[in-house]
């Protein structure tokens, strides 16, 4: 409902949404080419979505962009829901459904312009599709899976095959499958799963030759060895473990919560033991839960191996750890409700607080010089500004009420007898309601100051066409730095200006920069200062200037 209400304020959004732009603009949707000279450095099928999205609805924007990313959302949702409802039963499948769409993590990828929700939702429909093509005993085709598992590879790489096979591999033989059955069954599988993406590779090799070569290498290749000619996500491997803790707030609080109120008792035994009795244990789950455990434990170990690591390449663990807390929540409805009372009475407080402290900012009882020193003084008053002086709709007033009706519908429930059916859900109410904040008002009023786009309309209107250059010093090999935002909203013209060295024109780049570049370029070009943003780049933390240059007499 609200994916346009924000505008692009990270450089990794506008990033992938002008390569489905100029496949638009320039009819090239085999390997477009944008800012002038850069190749997507992730296969197309992302951008794709956006461009046949924007082809129905007219235009590349902030809503088509990230439309790609919600409908993933959803269909993994109802893919999801639909497998354990069949295996298990219909409340824990409902239950996780819920809980995968209101984890931090997961909802933040579903509403965003990038390729990890499309590439999550591929590789969780193809594990399911390969699930159940284990229950009939690896006969026939998989074709949805086949399918699922091609987008995945075209969406990110041969990663998108690998890990599902794999995964689904090792169940089968852990269920006691004949290793060879299941190792010519899934070649065979990620052999066709091939067939699709190699087309494009190839189709994509003619047009870019060995620069297209080189960027699938480090991107596939090096990064998974951290050998990559610049870093990327540099972490070390508890990373992994912290992102996923943070990633599922609100129900690590219910977590932390509920380890106040569990039984515990002494271990017992030496650790032979205890391993001979893990192993009795997994030998005895049923096949769900542990084909559920093994997606979980293989692509999280498989994401600590290389050195390049983010929180969103663990997503696509997040509903089977939703499988599990939904079973988990269940068993705290009948052993220790009082642990999801708590939980849902922060919930309901953090939502009242949440209205009041909006609500103390738009009275003027937040005073200007709480937020007038600091490195980031000037963009924090902008914050402030924009939450109390921006006028509210009769929309964004439902709103703002919207979680406090909620949270008071949850603390009436909460009083009443025999609530325990009730109360899972009102607190998840409580959760959506917030996201609903979140999403509808609060952010797009504070991420509109951090965004790019005014400035960008401002160039627009000092340079209403042709080309523009950008500079950026010291950009890292293989991953340049550009003004992803502004040429975003400048439909894509912005060019590297040391890569046209052109006669005059017009130059983008942070005021920190201009003594770099007449360090390089002063005996040769003359700059004139036509346009100060005075803004904090989202992209590249700096104050941008425009600059008009020219070519000094005599100079070839």
């Amino acid at each position: 409902m609200f994916l346009g209400s924000t505008w692009f304020h990270t450089r990794g959004e506008p990033r992938e949404a002008v390569v489905a732009f100029s496949m638009i603009d320039k009819g090239n949707w085999v390997l477009p080419v944008n800012s002038g000279v850069d190749m997507a450095y992730k296969p197309p099928f992302f951008h794709w979505c956006i461009a046949v999205v924007a082809s129905v609805v007219g235009s590349v924007n902030e809503y088509t962009s990230r439309m790609p990313s919600a409908l993933a959302l959803s269909a993994m949702v109802l893919v999801g829901f639909v497998f354990y409802a069949r295996r298990r039963n219909t409340e824990t499948a409902f239950l996780a459904a819920l809980i995968t769409l209101t984890n931090f993590e997961v909802h933040r990828a579903g509403v965003a312009c990038r390729v990890d929700m499309v590439l999550t939702a591929a590789m969780v429909i193809a594990l399911f599709q390969l699930y159940k093509w284990g229950e009939r005993g690896l006969k026939g085709v998989p074709l949805t899976g086949v399918l699922a598992l091609s987008a995945a590879a075209l969406t990110k790489g041969p990663v998108g095959i690998v890990l599902p096979c794999v995964v689904t591999a090792v169940f089968l033989w852990i269920r006691g499958m004949r290793f060879m059955k299941i190792f010519f069954s899934f070649l065979a599988v990620a052999l066709l799963s091939c067939i699709l993406p190699a087309l494009w590779y190839y189709a994509a090799w003619l047009q870019g030759g060995e620069q297209f070569y080189g960027l699938v290498y480090e991107e596939n290749v090096l990064r998974f060895l951290g050998k990559m000619s610049y870093e990327s996500h540099i972490n070390p491997a508890y990373y992994n473990v912290v992102t996923v803790v943070a990633g599922y707030v609100p129900y690590t609080l219910l977590l932390l919560v509920s380890l106040f109120f569990l039984h515990y008792s002494k271990p017992t035994g030496k650790p032979l033991l205890w391993w001979k009795r893990f192993k009795e244990y997994i030998r005895k789950m049923d096949d769900v839960r542990l084909f559920s455990l093994l997606s979980i434990v293989i692509i999280f170990v498989f994401y600590c191996i290389p050195k390049s690591k983010r929180s969103v390449y663990l997503l696509p663990i997040y509903p089977f750890i939703a499988y599990f807390l939904a079973e988990y929540i269940l068993y705290l409805r009948r052993r220790h409700l009082k642990s999801l009372q708590i939980f849902g009475s922060i919930m309901a407080g953090a939502a009242l607080l949440l209205t009041l402290v909006f609500g103390a900012v738009r009275a003027g009882c937040v005073p200007d010089a709480w937020f007038s020193s600091g490195r980031h003084a000037a963009q924090n008053l902008a914050y402030l500004h924009a939450l109390r002086d921006t006028p509210l709709s009769f929309l964004d007033l439902v709103i703002v009420l919207l979680p406090v009706a909620v949270a008071f519908l949850y603390f009436r429930l909460q009083r009443r007898r025999g609530q325990g059916n009730g109360i899972i859900y009102a607190c998840i109410g409580v959760i959506f309601s917030i996201f609903f904040a979140l999403d509808g008002l609060y952010q797009p009023l504070i991420l509109k100051v951090k965004s790019d786009k005014a400035v960008a309309g401002q160039i627009g209107k000092l340079v209403p066409e042709g080309i523009l250059y950008g500079y950026h010093s010291n950009n890292p090999k293989g991953n340049p730095m550009r003004h992803f935002t502004v040429n975003f909203y400048l439909g894509d013209r912005i060019v590297p200006f040391e890569d046209f060295m052109p006669e005059k024109g017009f130059l983008f780049m942070g005021e920190d920069q201009y003594d770099v570049f007449m360090s390089f370029y002063g005996r040769d070009y003359v700059l004139e200062d036509v346009y100060n943003s005075g803004h904090v780049s989202c992209d590249d933390r700096r104050v941008n200037h425009l600059y008009r240059f020219r070519k000094t007499e005599g100079t070839n």
